[in-house]
């Protein structure tokens, strides 16, 4: 055995324990560069499922929003906003012809209390025609307040008799309530 231990040669060893070296050492730099990456994937995928989740929500709150459209689009036509009263002051106008009474709007102000816009309102026409006007206005999709009325009879035609036919005139003032500045 002595022999054999003679013949060893010293070099294959030296080179045999360098390789291992050098490969323990790649081993244990791509181990280092494997773990390095796993951390930073497992970030990016935390980063990613909350992007994911993010836009879920987005559209889910996209979807409630388009379901909510009417009723929000039906809730705007009861409010008016200062900017745009025109159409609140149009609606008022049309109502009277539509039950045979002329009507005009003769105020528009806006109290120091902001508490609404007050309108004041003329229609003429007969009593009935006044009426039905009054009634629409009660009804109507904004929330009103009535300050006052003033009605007045107005005797138009010849003598008294079957020709004679009664004109009313009818003053106004309504608060508008659902008035957002």
């Amino acid at each position: 055995m002595q022999n054999n231990f003679k013949k060893f040669k010293k070099v294959p060893l030296i080179l045999s324990i360098l390789l291992l070296s050098f490969s323990s050492l790649v081993f244990f730099f791509l181990y280092h560069q494997t773990q390095t990456n796993d951390r930073a994937s497992g970030e990016l995928e935390v980063e990613w499922r909350s992007e994911v989740a993010r836009r879920g929500e987005l559209k889910s709150f996209d979807l409630l929003l388009k379901a909510i459209q009417k009723e929000r689009t039906e809730l705007d036509t009861h409010y008016i906003q200062n900017t745009d009263i025109v159409p609140f002051l149009n609606m008022i106008e049309k109502l009277g012809p539509e039950v045979g009474a002329r009507t005009e709007v003769v105020l528009v102000d806006m109290p120091k209390d902001k508490g609404g816009l007050v309108v004041g309102i003329n229609a003429t026409g007969s009593f009935e025609s006044l009426y039905k006007f009054f009634t629409l206005l009660e009804n109507s999709p904004y929330e009103l307040d009535f300050l006052s009325l003033n009605m007045q009879s107005q005797i138009t035609g010849g003598e008294l008799g079957e020709n004679q036919m009664a004109r009313w005139s009818a003053d106004f003032k309504v608060k508008l309530l659902s008035f957002i500045q």
